[in-house]
């Protein structure tokens, strides 16, 4: 009756105590408490259930509202947001990897309140996130300047202390055996964060490192498309100079009219000079600003 309407775990001692107060025999006391401590696993294991099916839950939500993103921006900022939800922190963050650097930089934060910690970058190796970077694992720790399993430096614990962070959990996003970030979820005070939390960040993690692959490689495309649509426009232009001074010269056209097209394609004013009498200032200002004379 207790596990069916879900009855808090203090009530689950009170047929204990009730039979007691009864003067219940010994035996009868030991069954009751068996009974009691095998709902309360019961009970545990429901919850966890419960649980595990609502992490689940807002997993599959997050994933799909990624999968619905296109620009990187976006991307990041609903990365860090879910994080700080799924777990329920004071702030989440996301760093990505500087191959040309070989560090990693403070790129998107929720939660944050100092320009200092915003503003960080991360040797390989250095505090928390540089040796989750390096290692590609998850490290926790639930009083960051009391652990020393990683590198503190200055400047990385003078960010952290600033932004009052004590728990911190990092996972590494990756790409193939690339790790191109880590994603933080943190806490002001100190926290044990249990491994459902560790996997499902990591789980979430999986999904954002696609999403940001997805996000970049969408952007390179646009920016390749941009580039030919230039090229198409610029050899379509050049065709028509072409054809139209052609059709100039085979009709007859001299040097002044000649001109007076160019000056028409190029927007600007064009002259035709004698060998010699090249305009010397103005041939020095074009070397000068980079444009042509």
């Amino acid at each position: 009756e207790l596990l069916s309407r879900g009855a808090p775990a203090e009530e689950y001692e009170r047929p204990v105590l009730l039979a007691r107060a009864d003067g219940a025999g010994g035996e009868e006391l030991a069954a009751l408490e068996r009974g009691k401590l095998l709902a309360l696993r019961v009970r545990a294991e429901l919850e966890g259930r419960r649980r595990r099916e609502a992490e689940l839950s807002a997993l599959f939500e997050t994933a799909n509202d990624l999968a619905g993103l296109r620009d990187l921006d976006a991307v990041l900022h609903a990365i860090v947001q879910r994080a700080r939800s799924l777990l329920g922190t004071e702030v989440a963050y996301l760093t990505l990897t500087d191959r040309k650097a070989g560090d990693t930089y403070m790129r998107v934060t929720e939660g944050s309140v100092s320009a200092r910690f915003q503003q960080l970058r991360l040797g390989m190796g250095e505090g928390l996130g540089g040796l989750v970077t390096q290692t590609a694992m998850p490290y926790v720790t639930d009083n960051y300047f009391e652990d020393a399993r990683f590198l503190h430096t200055r400047t990385i614990d003078a960010g952290v202390q600033e932004e009052g962070l004590v728990a911190i959990l990092g996972v590494p996003l990756v790409l193939g055996t690339e790790v191109i970030g880590v994603l933080f979820a943190a806490d002001r005070r100190a926290r044990v964060f249990e491994r459902g939390q560790i996997a499902l960040l990591g789980s979430f993690a999986a999904h954002a490192a696609v999403a940001i692959d997805t996000a970049n490689l969408l952007a390179e495309t646009r920016a390749a498309f941009a580039e030919l649509e230039a090229a198409k426009e610029s050899i379509e232009r050049s065709s028509e100079v072409h054809d139209r001074l052609t059709e100039l010269v085979l009709h007859g056209g001299g040097v002044h009219e000649v001109a007076s097209a160019l000056s028409q394609v190029l927007n600007g004013r064009v002259e035709f000079l004698e060998a010699g009498d090249a305009p010397a200032g103005a041939a020095a200002q074009s070397r000068a600003d980079g444009r042509a004379v």
